[in-house]
């Protein structure tokens, strides 16, 4: 034991490896990671990279909250799923794959749908969100909470070929709805089974979404604060979009 943390184990010291050489993580890094709690919201395309990397690379608790079953539709993008999951909730198919990759990871699994009344005491045990969710409503939920509690928490949305991602630290950077508002009416945005999504986006978008949170629980490199990043499939193209805190915003107007 260092410092009053418990010294990383032989099995972590030769499964992080390849981390560990890493001048950003070290030992000391990999504990950080090892004693970061992440809360994923939604199990689904995102969700799906995201919770397969932070477990992957060892965060000690990742918590899982969806309300869905496994359908045939799901798995051109859900990869943390399979057929013979189809039926299953998503959070036990989810719990059964990340035990599986790194048993040293605690998953938490929360069946339950985001909605107001439960979100601030979702989010509360976690030190930061991801916000993996498709639908509008779902994602100014996460906003309004995760700002409401001090939160950090990275947003991303993804449609047919393209998506984009944005990471909030709450009162010291532009929030959901800094940005876009408030939730469009439903009959004015198409579902995504309407407009439709190629399988790998998620992936791609998901990706820097775990990467965001691992960048947090390190305090290593630069967050996506006060930037919308747009990702473009068929060009291969990022661009990124300055925003800033908007003084009107119900939710940081008290703050700017």
């Amino acid at each position: 034991m260092l410092n009053g943390r418990m010294s990383l184990t032989k099995d972590e010291l030769e499964r992080y490896s390849r981390q560990l050489v890493v001048p950003e993580i070290g030992e000391a890094g990999q504990e950080r990671l090892r004693a970061g709690k992440v809360l994923v919201i939604g199990a689904g395309g995102l969700g799906s990279p995201v919770a397969l990397y932070l477990a992957a690379i060892g965060v000690g608790r990742i918590g899982i909250a969806d309300s869905d079953l496994v359908e045939l539709s799901n798995l051109q993008r859900q990869v943390l799923h399979s057929t013979r999951d189809i039926g299953k909730a998503k959070c036990a198919s989810a719990k059964e794959k990340l035990a599986a990759l790194n048993p040293h990871v605690q998953v938490d699994i929360h069946q339950t749908r985001v909605e107001a009344g439960n979100t601030v005491a979702l989010i509360s045990p976690y030190d930061f969100v991801i916000d993996a969710t498709d639908n509008f409503a779902a994602k100014f939920l996460i906003n309004d909470g995760c700002v409401a509690a001090g939160k950090p928490f990275c947003h991303a949305g993804v449609i047919r070929m393209g998506g984009q991602i944005m990471t909030v630290l709450p009162g010291r950077s532009a929030c959901y709805r800094c940005v876009f508002g408030g939730p469009p009416s439903p009959e004015d945005v198409p579902s995504p089974a309407v407009l439709g999504i190629f399988g790998i986006v998620p992936g791609v978008i998901g990706t820097l979404e775990a990467m965001e949170a691992a960048k947090y629980l390190l305090g290593a490199g630069q967050l996506l604060t006060d930037t919308l990043l747009t990702y473009d499939g068929l060009k291969s193209e990022f661009r990124r979009v300055p925003v800033r805190r908007n003084a009107k915003c119900p939710m940081c107007r008290e703050t700017c």
